[in-house]
């Protein structure tokens, strides 16, 4: 989870980002922006590229409680996971940081696409870990290994929500119901 910020420091950290982007942001730009000193910034983060992720994360966090919530009134836990997985994968990539990455420093997700998962991830994977086992016990999911389906289905979404321009030609939201109609009959019993 995010370490907690202050308003005005979350505030300075997309501001910056949004006008420089993730490389040329830095700690001194966000006190600036934020009205606090560097000491206090690098009492709370060790550096820029935490502080960073911990507003991505932040942001990411509060989009997938938003989608579990808005999931929350399907009756099964099969559907309310489909139902919150492709609201994510519809909603995120349209999100201002995020986009902001993807346009000006792509390769910085490079490594969360190939090599490891990071905390976002993580966060993720444990929701949905825990609203697979909500299924295997409400009888709507088939068994297996939560945490291994879980991560599978991270790895499954992950191109819908990175390339999500390359869908633009033949229309997002149509490939997003093919996702979700894959989801539903990959995790049905």
């Amino acid at each position: 989870m995010p370490v907690a910020l202050p308003a005005e420091v979350v505030g300075a950290v997309r501001d910056s980002v949004l006008a420089v982007g993730v490389r040329r942001t830095t700690l001194t730009d966000v006190a600036r922006r934020a009205k606090v000193s560097r000491m206090t910034l690098y009492r709370m983060v060790p550096d820029v590229e935490a502080l960073i992720l911990s507003v991505m994360t932040g942001d990411f966090a509060s989009l997938l409680l938003d989608a579990e919530a808005r999931a929350s009134r399907r009756r099964t836990a099969r559907a309310r996971l489909v139902t919150m997985t492709v609201d994510v994968a519809r909603r995120l990539p349209d999100e201002p940081l995020f986009r902001r990455v993807i346009d000006v420093d792509p390769d910085l997700l490079l490594p969360y696409l190939t090599e490891r998962i990071g905390s976002t991830q993580r966060f993720a994977i444990r929701h949905v870990e825990r609203a697979i086992a909500d299924g295997q016990a409400d009888g709507s999911i088939r068994k297996g290994e939560p945490e291994v389906m879980a991560t599978s289905l991270l790895v499954a979404v992950l191109p819908f929500v990175v390339s999500a321009r390359l869908l633009d030609d033949i229309g997002r939201d149509r490939a997003l119901d093919e996702l979700a109609v894959g989801l539903d009959g990959w995790l049905r019993p």
